[in-house]
């Protein structure tokens, strides 16, 4: 009987797995969590994206916008990009946790003193995560608004990304960066600091948290999300810089234009982002109980 709990606590440390087999973990959770939810709202994005760059055409709102494209191009052209947004979002997801999951273990070495700061935690370390992240989304993303924006301008994420860097070259992948940092980098902090501070009020009612967390991202991001799809739809002028040409767009857009499309991107960020925290968390837990005992998101 002396053994039994010698066994048990033996037990206990084989479920915490560490180092490259924890990266992993998490890496792979954060990509399906991603690429799935992502991969699924391709349809709503591919609208959304229409009413940004066309809302002149696509001008009676999300249902309507639907309806547009499957009358004009077919119910196919739905899941235009597809191919580039899940593996962008698969690259992206990855990058993320693992970053996420460094950045908390050095916070989590002083507890105690991070506790009363968790918010500035929060948002510090979700955003260190995204701008790696976005860093491999850049290119994913500038192909997959190329290919809703052109119909027939490529047949796929490899066709489309290979005509942008043959005609273009490899810098207008990177065209969008400024605007996807802009976009991305506080629809993430929002997003995670919404969530946690969520789950505490509702008691971790995660897919409640979720919507919540999504909805508020969804608003925080949405100019530089139209500015993004506008800078990424066609080339640049020749000498015309990438500050030039956000600026020039700015102008175009003004207040009311930069959150066209913000109903159907609230439908899509609301119901993926509860997605996201739900697939993330069954994964972690579905690969060793890690969803609590490894790196905890609520330390309240």
């Amino acid at each position: 009987m002396a053994t039994a709990p010698a066994a048990m606590a033996q037990r206990a440390d084989l479920k915490r797995p560490e180092g490259f087999d924890l990266y992993a973990r998490f890496a792979l959770a954060g990509a399906l969590g991603c690429s799935v939810t992502h991969g699924a709202f391709t349809p709503v994005d591919v609208v959304k994206t229409r009413i940004q760059l066309d809302p002149a055409t696509y001008n009676r709102g999300s249902i309507g916008g639907f309806r547009q494209v499957i009358h004009n191009e077919g119910i196919g052209a739905l899941a235009t990009g597809f191919g580039p947004t899940f593996t962008g979002y698969f690259m992206q997801g990855a990058f993320k946790s693992v970053k996420l999951t460094s950045t908390f273990q050095a916070w989590f070495a002083h507890l105690e003193k991070v506790r009363p700061n968790r918010t500035a935690v929060y948002s510090v370390s979700a955003g260190c995560a995204e701008f790696l992240a976005s860093v491999a989304l850049c290119p994913l993303e500038a192909t997959r608004i190329r290919l809703v924006s052109t119909p027939g301008f490529a047949n796929g994420l490899i066709g489309g990304f290979g005509k942008i860097v043959k005609n273009e070259g490899v810098s207008a992948l990177y065209a969008g960066f400024g605007p996807i940092l802009f976009k991305q980098v506080p629809y993430t902090i929002t997003k995670f600091v919404a969530f946690e501070r969520v789950s505490e009020a509702i008691l971790g009612q995660f897919d409640k948290s979720g919507l919540i967390a999504g909805f508020a991202a969804a608003i925080v991001s949405q100019p530089a999300d139209t500015m993004l799809s506008k800078i990424n739809k066609t080339k640049g002028l020749p000498g015309e810089s990438t500050v030039a040409r956000l600026v020039k767009i700015a102008r175009e857009l003004g207040f009311r234009g930069s959150f066209a499309g913000l109903p159907t991107r609230l439908f899509m960020v609301g119901g993926l982002t509860a997605g996201q925290f739900g697939i993330y968390g069954n994964i972690k837990k579905a690969l060793g109980k890690c969803a609590s005992s490894c790196i905890p998101l609520n330390i309240n």
